[in-house]
């Protein structure tokens, strides 16, 4: 019951996964979650984030973020980065997926989606057959909602970890 929460695979950070690998093996759309697999709740899109998403298009990707947040927040994240975007995304809900990987001008086998969270980034990536990737979040300091799912992630993870 708990394998439609397990990720595809696991990453230390959205900054350390290799996305050369996974362009030669024919992904070519990555949709990613903003906060707290990017920047830390809240922050602008940094250098770092910048110069991933330069990288990532000139490499040939093209990228989106998904977000349950209001618009103000991701459109400005999105703008910095020079990615596309959907607000109020209503993560784990599979429209916000499903039109991502449309206005990507991909389909779901050359998609991938990148977030820091079980129940919403990844869950959702799967309900719509996205391979989907697991990056541990930037910041510890989150709102209490996020902080309550934390606990119920620890226990999906747990038997995660034992059966692979």
């Amino acid at each position: 019951m708990l394998e439609r929460f397990y990720p595809d695979e696991c990453a230390e950070s959205a900054y350390d996964i290799d996305y050369d690998a996974l362009y030669k093996e024919g992904y070519r759309g990555i949709i990613y979650d903003i906060d707290n697999t990017l920047v830390p709740h809240g922050a602008p899109a940094d250098e770092r984030a910048k110069e991933l998403f330069a990288a990532l298009r000139s490499t040939g990707y093209s990228t989106l973020v998904l977000s349950n947040n209001k618009e103000p927040r991701v459109k400005s994240f999105a703008d910095d980065v020079g990615a596309m975007y959907i607000y109020k995304a209503s993560k784990p809900f599979r429209a916000g997926y499903a039109r991502a990987v449309s206005m990507l001008g991909t389909d779901t086998g050359s998609t991938l989606f990148i977030g820091d969270q079980l129940f919403t980034d990844v869950w959702g990536a799967k309900r719509c057959g996205i391979r989907n990737i697991l990056v541990k979040p930037i910041d510890k300091k989150e709102e209490i909602q996020i902080v309550l799912k934390r606990y119920l992630e620890r226990i999906v993870m747990y038997f995660y970890r034992k059966s692979h």
